[in-house]
């Protein structure tokens, strides 16, 4: 039996898959997905494309915070950059959502960069707290630029078109938002087996013995913010037109600390942990709400202490995967691969 790491070159340490088995896995996933908007009800399927929305966003945030090391509070703003410039471009000027998403992504990604640059001065605390007065500046510009925004009433967005067909349903619109899930995944893997995913896991560990080791620190953290706030610019996109119409309503600070909450559940540094974290932090309040409307018969008054008690449970889980599995959901899966992986042997 094949047991233990037998990797004797750079290339095959790299291999993102080292057997055949991930790659069967990764087909069934694609033949599941590709016949899961037909097995789902309209309710199912909204919560999924809400979950594909949140996968793209949570990597973006796990690259700057988990691989990067640079703590981000204001990613519901980038999330808004991109929405609003969606809105602007399909809305006002009528380009194709193809064009759309990616101008949105450099748009948001230009924004994220300015306001990385106190990441050269600060960090930690410091950093959170001027990236949440970013946030800030970022919902008052969306509440007060009518002209741009719409301002309190916000924004409709026109669905996306691909030729004559247009994607105006949840079932059509699956398809690119996991076309984009799967890109940006995809991505962000093979970015850190370049020399810049590296200088950023670098800057994190040790930013002083980076920058002796040559590199360039500055360079490389607004390069950081720059890759994250396009990942957050994207989805942003998607759901402006997934929702079709946003406010900014939609980008509250509760969503950034959701964001955080995603890759700190599924793993901080890890990319399947963005998927991990961003699948059970959509999920849970489905499932929480789908309990409580079941248990609404015996008690009424649960529907309307819903709302409150969801923010515990949140703020409880956070606590308890501190505390119990500080690396995440991605670290348990790794447990249990690796058990099977050397079953039935205990080394």
């Amino acid at each position: 039996m094949r047991c233990g790491g037998f990797r004797t070159t750079y290339v095959a340490d790299d291999q993102i898959f080292e057997t055949v088995y991930p790659k069967i896995g990764i087909a069934v996933l694609g033949l599941a997905l590709a016949v899961l908007p037909g097995l789902l009800t309209s309710y199912w399927l909204d919560v999924v494309n809400r979950i594909g929305i949140a996968i793209v966003g949570a990597v973006g945030l796990n690259i700057l915070t988990g691989f990067a090391g640079q703590i981000s509070i204001g990613h519901a703003a980038f999330l808004a950059v991109g929405g609003y410039a969606t809105a602007n471009l399909a809305g006002r000027e009528g380009w194709p959502f193809w064009l759309v998403l990616p101008v949105a992504g450099l748009v948001t990604a230009l924004v994220g960069m300015v306001f990385g640059v106190p990441s050269l001065r600060l960090k930690g605390l410091y950093l959170a707290m001027a990236t949440l007065a970013a946030h800030f500046i970022v919902e008052f510009t969306v509440q007060h630029w009518d002209g741009l925004t719409g301002g309190v009433a916000g924004m409709s967005v026109p669905p996306p078109r691909l030729g004559a067909l247009s994607l105006d349903t949840d079932a059509r619109l699956f398809y690119v938002i996991f076309a984009v899930v799967v890109g940006g995944v995809a991505f962000a893997t093979n970015l850190f087996r370049t020399r810049v995913g590296r200088a950023f896991v670098a800057i994190r560990d040790r930013d002083v013995s980076a920058e002796v080791l040559g590199v360039n620190i500055f360079r490389h953290k607004l390069l950081a913010f720059g890759v994250s706030s396009f990942y957050a610019g994207l989805a942003g996109g998607l759901l402006a037109y997934q929702a079709k119409i946003i406010t900014p309503e939609n980008f509250p600070i509760g969503v950034a600390i959701d964001y955080l909450a995603m890759i700190i559940i599924g793993g901080l540094g890890s990319v399947l942990g963005s998927v991990f974290g961003a699948v059970f932090m959509t999920l849970l309040p489905e499932v929480l709400r789908l309990g409580f409307t079941a248990l609404s018969g015996l008690s009424p008054k649960l529907i309307g202490a819903f709302a409150s008690i969801r923010e515990g449970v949140f703020g409880l889980l956070i606590i308890l995967f501190l505390i119990f599995e500080p690396d995440g959901l991605a670290a348990r899966w790794r447990t249990v691969k690796d058990y099977f992986r050397v079953w039935p042997f205990a080394y």
